[in-house]
């Protein structure tokens, strides 16, 4: 990881609009994307002012309407079509340069498909001299690897950059990162999640990054899925993906950490894509000896009334928030979610 402090007074300031809002914007308006946009419409801390998608984007100074950004995505295929919005085959680009000065921080609600597609985008943000705050909440260990193999280049372009920022990774690699420090030496940390939504299509991407976990898939192989062939393998399993070993980047934020090695850390879960409750609870177990030389386990159990967009985006704000004070104070470059505490947003 590299990170980069400048002297305070040469220090760019993140901007905030008249009201002292955070200026956000939204890359990616799938599901996640969507669901984020909905957990920014009631903060008066953070203003939703850009989104974009792979057709077009959309940009309001003066904050975009959540529903109808969503209405737009849904009925006319990009947010493009909205007022003040423009269609293009270069969207991510063409936002980033109406950004400039512009917004504050973006949410990187990007599917990484291809496995090199986040790190892709994120060379071009660099390239293009915009400089805020991204946050993602990539999921593979590959993929983070290529984010922080970009640490210098992203503190010198004046970026800050915090990755693995959604629930796991994210929330539950934090929440082991805090009760790692009952224990000398840390055992295992053990992270099982379930998910559970009503129509697989909501979530497309994401379902395509977990089925590219199965043995016999990967991610080429899951994103040249169809729709009709993901429903295919739905309907022999009934709906449900089981996971287990997964390559998370958990692992490596955990590592990076100092908590334990990597090969200590597990994850897995389950996924019912035809049913909104979740199959079982979604919990962290941090096992390790105390200076007393006993071992026990601690236990952090998410609510099973938190969907999965919530225990993402929620945690993917808080960390942005976080992102823009390093920002202010001149500090640039990568962290993890295992290294930030997050800050809520109000």
């Amino acid at each position: 990881m590299s990170h980069s402090v400048v002297d305070l007074a040469s220090a760019q300031m993140v901007n905030s609009d008249k009201t002292g809002a955070i200026r956000v914007g939204v890359m990616g308006f799938g599901g996640l994307g969507q669901a984020a946009a909905r957990v920014l419409a009631p903060k008066r801390e953070m203003l939703l002012v850009a989104a974009v998608d792979r057709d077009g984007f959309a940009y309001s100074p003066e904050g975009l309407d959540p529903d109808r950004a969503i209405a737009t995505y849904r009925d006319r295929g990009s947010v493009g079509h909205l007022p003040g919005g423009s269609l293009s085959p270069t969207s991510i680009l063409e936002a980033i340069e109406a950004a400039k000065g512009n917004v504050d921080g973006f949410f990187l609600a990007l599917p990484n498909l291809p496995n090199t597609f986040m790190a892709e985008v994120v060379e071009q943000i660099i390239a293009s001299g915009w400089r805020g705050v991204l946050v993602d909440a990539l999921k593979r260990t590959s993929a983070m690897e290529q984010i922080l193999a970009l640490g210098d280049r992203l503190a010198n372009a004046g970026i800050t950059y915090l990755t693995g920022c959604g629930a796991t990774p994210g929330l539950l690699t934090a929440a082991a990162t805090i009760a790692a420090q009952s224990y000398a030496e840390v055992h295992s940390v053990k992270i099982t999640f379930g998910v559970g939504i009503a129509n697989w299509e909501a979530y497309r991407a994401t379902i395509r990054e977990d089925i590219a976990h199965m043995p016999g898939y990967d991610t080429e192989r899951a994103r040249l899925m169809t729709d009709a062939e993901v429903e295919a393998l739905l309907d022999t399993t009934n709906g449900i993906l089981s996971l287990e070993n997964m390559e998370h980047a958990d692992d490596l934020m955990l590592e990076l950490a100092g908590i334990c090695s990597r090969d200590r850390v597990t994850v897995g879960g389950v996924v019912d894509t035809r049913n909104a409750k979740k199959p079982l609870s979604t919990n962290v177990q941090v096992t390790g000896r105390t200076f007393e030389g006993k071992i026990s386990t601690h236990t952090f159990t998410l609510g099973d009334e938190t969907s999965m967009a919530a225990n993402v985006c929620g945690p993917a704000f808080g960390y942005l928030k976080a992102g823009v004070s390093l920002q202010r104070r001149g500090q640039f470059g990568l962290f993890t979610a295992a290294e930030i505490m997050p800050q809520f947003v109000r």
